[in-house]
């Protein structure tokens, strides 16, 4: 008997330079015989991607800083692949026919249109994106459901729930429940968090990630956002999306059914793993990964997230309940703010003032196209750049 041989699925990575990226490429790296690269791209970091290209040897890549392309042209013309510039580039490269799966792992709004450009195309996605739910949840998932698209989560929260949910498709969900660390400031006052830097804020305790979501994560604003992802990828109501502070960080999240009944996901702290699921899905690949050892966490601890000291948190779940065009306004307005917290622009705590300010002033679309959420964006970034620039706007 003559085993059937199995293709390798063909993946685009959309941010290969990223956290996440580098990450899925270890992946790929580790799992060769059932991942091959077909596309990365990236926004500035034209070294590492003429680094990767030339380990990959991807079909295509695009630079999403145009001045970079001579240079990663010039150094991957020897190879053969194709070298692209631009953002709309990366929107016409993910709908090449020998891509069968496109994560998205771009940082903040930028990954919205690759991800719906895909859609569009048929590709499975492999969602690490999560403001491209948070912006325009519906549009993207009437869309995938239009095209018959999955979209399987990275997120390791959403990760947990979708693994949870396995074999329970028929069963009502009663409502989930995000873990979260709690940052590098758990347990701080409002008062404690005043004066805190940036150097604090990027040494997360227990995961590896990016600049952006990082900050994120220290002001709680990650699993704000979080939660309104998993609104949309779950069909779930604002009253159904619970967050608890689980400080280990081994419980990646819960869901209740109607009988009671809780289903966790455990694991060590890995985004490979969460990952890996959800570019094999449906299949468990094996790997040579540490494994958890319960001996070395005697104790599990859960507490209430201290919305007082982390305002963020509870605009983002005002936002979700208020639905429409406010979470495209929360997340324009927290890009900016995080990166004026990176520049030394404005406080932590002043992170929130600025997001605050931004959804009381913004004008309320109940329900956005997508030129109107895009036009929300623009407006939002441009008034918050001006308050940004404006040493009196907290007066």
């Amino acid at each position: 008997m003559v085993s059937e041989e199995i293709s390798p699925k063909r993946i685009a990575i959309l941010g290969s330079t990223g956290s996440v990226g580098t990450q899925a490429l270890e992946v790929v790296r580790e799992q060769s015989a059932h991942f091959t690269v077909e596309l990365l791209t990236a926004g500035k970091n034209a070294e590492l991607l003429i680094a990767q290209a030339k380990e990959f040897n991807p079909n295509a890549v695009v630079i999403g800083d145009a001045s970079r392309y001579a240079e990663v042209r010039d150094a991957l013309f020897p190879l053969g692949v194709k070298v692209f510039a631009g953002a709309e580039a990366i929107s016409q490269a993910v709908q090449m026919e020998t891509i069968d799966t496109v994560l998205t792992a771009m940082v903040g709004y930028a990954g919205m249109r690759p991800t719906l450009a895909a859609i569009d195309a048929g590709k499975a996605i492999a969602l690490a994106n999560k403001e491209t739910l948070v912006v325009a949840g519906e549009l993207v998932t009437k869309r995938a459901q239009a095209k018959a698209v999955n979209i399987y989560p990275v997120d390791s929260e959403h990760s947990a729930i979708f693994q949870c949910l396995a074999g329970e498709w028929e069963n009502p969900i009663e409502k989930i429940i995000l873990t979260a660390s709690g940052g590098p400031f758990r347990g701080k006052t409002k008062a404690d968090l005043a004066g805190v830097t940036k150097t604090q804020a990027l040494k997360h305790p227990n995961w590896s990630m990016g600049a952006k979501i990082t900050i994120d994560s220290a002001s709680l604003m990650n699993k704000g956002l979080e939660a309104i992802e998993a609104k949309w990828l779950f069909n779930l109501k604002p009253e159904q999306v619970e967050i608890i502070v689980h400080p280990q960080s081994i419980i990646h999240s819960l869901v209740q059914f109607r009988d009671g009944s809780m289903k966790a996901q455990l694991g060590l702290p890995d985004m490979k793993l969460p990952i890996q699921y959800a570019l094999a899905y449906p299949q468990r690949l094996s790997t040579t990964w540490p494994r958890f050892d319960f001996t070395k966490y005697p104790s599990f601890t859960f507490e209430q997230p201290d919305f007082g000291a982390f305002p963020n948190l509870q605009l983002a779940l005002d936002a979700m309940e208020r639905g429409g065009n406010a979470p495209c306004v929360l997340n324009a307005a927290n890009e900016v703010a995080v990166e004026g917290f990176l520049h030394d622009r404005i406080g932590f705590l002043e992170m929130s003032d600025m997001i605050a300010d931004r959804l009381a002033k913004a004008t309320f679309v109940a329900s956005p196209t997508l030129e109107e959420l895009e036009a929300s964006d623009a407006e939002t970034r441009r008034a918050a750049f001006e308050t940004l620039n404006s040493p009196q706007w907290r007066s």
